[in-house]
């Protein structure tokens, strides 16, 4: 940690920190969308893992087997989640790009 410009770190840091944001930001206006039941059921969430939608095709709904329509539900949903955290970790791992070198510093979040 000789000769480090601690204010020059700090720079960094702040400049880290807006780029983070701004990714956050943008990631809560992005879609991604899975569908289960060969396209039965099909769920929209964005890039901060909110659900926004679910559509259910009406041959879906069997009243004498409401177990699988559930299923379909949870696996759309859970593929949905995935996705939106793949492309999360896609978007935020660009931001976080320069922040290799102060992992070891120990600071919170880092």
């Amino acid at each position: 940690m000789k000769n480090m410009d601690v204010g020059k770190m700090l720079q960094q840091v702040q400049q880290m920190q807006a780029e983070m944001a701004k990714a956050q930001e943008e990631l809560a206006n992005e879609t991604v969308e899975a569908s289960a039941g060969g396209g039965m059921v099909t769920v929209k969430a964005t890039g901060a893992l909110e659900i926004v939608e679910v559509k259910i095709a009406p041959e879906a709904i069997d009243p004498d087997d409401p177990e699988i329509l559930s299923d379909m539900v949870v696996a759309a949903v859970n593929e949905a989640i995935r996705s939106a955290q793949s492309l999360a970790e896609t978007r935020l791992g660009g931001a976080m790009g320069g922040m290799e070198g102060l992992k070891g510093l120990g600071l919170p979040g880092l």
